[in-house]
């Protein structure tokens, strides 16, 4: 006999027990999730909810709130939960897989949900996956240095000697770059891109950042390389800090853009015409990058980030006296050697590019910081 109040109100009590991990949504980790999947027993938030329902043949999904609940499923759900599911499911999660956030895009939580439940990756009764090998092959659509046209190009990834290589041909003898593990950077940047699975990759090259932007069709590959990069990356970095834990170098395997978005800037005298170019902070490398449009290839420059201790901070500044600026909300950039002055069209805006640069401010500079900023220092 099924009561729709008396077993929500269970359910509901089910949610709020912390010790079973019922509290936050099994796959995104967003506190109070009201929905909850009756056949593997996690309760979920609205969102993954909606990717559960994609796995009929594995997952079956109810509201807490709203919909009827049979005493047999409630039961079931009193019995299992979240941490138990963890258990099971998230047994052998390697240390580098990526495991998304609520914020994170929807092929990264669609692929970790499949991997969990569909496929099974972190049980311990499946093969080796294809993110942990040596070398990982896959042919990516990518965009071209000079023009949005996408082409397809053969992607090779190789933990032995810690490179990404591409290829324009299937038959081509020599590759056309070849990228260390030493910067590379990937992000998922589905609307920059314009592609549910478009991925960024960022290196060095030259001392100026080259991006390389692609996507597969298939879901289930992106993230694969993905996490493929970062398997590699790890392996780098275990070589190169030998003492280091596995948990101090995991945050550095790959990183999100800390802000992002238009700006005008002017020049160094500050009497210079505004100009508009897109904006990219990363906190990882401490580092500020402008680019004519957001899908450029090649920066037109960028700006190192200290700390407050070595004379770098941000401030609101009047766009009053702005050369040509359209926009008038004020941020300025203080560094050792000169002042940035940038223009956000909103006080929102400029809000938030104080607050991205305030963050990097404040976080201590680690060894590979210091080489950077003298790097970038000697390259002007």
């Amino acid at each position: 006999m099924a009561s729709l109040d008396r077993n929500n109100k269970i359910l509901l009590g089910l949610v709020r027990q912390q010790e079973q991990g019922n509290n936050m949504c099994a796959d995104c980790g967003v506190p109070e999730p009201d929905w909850a999947s009756y056949t593997l027993g996690v309760f979920v938030c609205l969102n993954c909810s909606g990717i559960h329902r994609n796995l009929a043949d594995v997952s079956k999904v109810k509201s807490i709130r709203l919909d009827l609940w049979d005493d047999s499923l409630v039961q079931f759900m009193r019995e299992r939960g979240n941490s138990a599911a963890k258990a099971l499911y998230e047994k052998c999660v390697p240390a580098f897989f990526y495991q998304p956030q609520h914020k994170d895009c929807i092929v990264l939580k669609d692929q970790w949900i499949r991997a969990k439940y569909e496929r099974r990756e972190f049980t311990g009764e499946n093969n080796k996956q294809a993110y942990c090998s040596d070398q990982f092959e896959s042919t990516l659509w990518k965009k071209g240095k000079d023009n949005k046209q996408f082409l397809k190009r053969i992607f090779l990834l190789s933990r032995k000697d810690f490179t990404l290589r591409y290829f324009i041909k299937e038959d081509s003898k020599f590759p056309k770059a070849v990228i260390s593990m030493k910067d590379l950077n990937a992000v998922f940047q589905p609307e920059k891109i314009s592609h549910a699975h478009g991925l960024q990759i960022s290196y060095v090259h030259d001392k100026h950042t080259r991006n390389l932007f692609v996507y597969h069709e298939k879901g289930q590959v992106i993230v694969s390389l993905f996490n493929a990069i970062r398997a590699t990356r790890l392996a780098y970095l275990q070589k190169k800090h030998p003492t280091l834990r596995d948990s101090d170098l995991i945050p550095q395997l790959t990183g999100h853009c800390l802000k992002e978005g238009y700006m005008e800037k002017t020049g160094p005298t500050h009497r210079e015409p505004f100009k508009k170019r897109w904006f990219t902070l990363c906190s990882m490398n401490r580092k500020l990058l402008y680019f004519k449009s957001p899908l450029d290839a090649t920066e037109l420059g960028a700006v190192f980030i200290g700390t407050e201790g070595h004379s770098y901070s941000a401030s609101e500044s009047s766009g009053r006296c702005a050369r040509g600026g359209r926009w008038h909300c004020g941020v300025t950039l203080h560094t050792p050697d000169r002042e940035f002055v940038f223009m956000c069209q909103q006080e929102q805006q400029q809000q938030e590019w104080l607050e991205a640069f305030r963050k990097v401010i404040s976080q201590p500079m680690t060894p590979e910081d210091y080489a950077n900023e003298a790097n970038m220092t000697r390259g002007k």
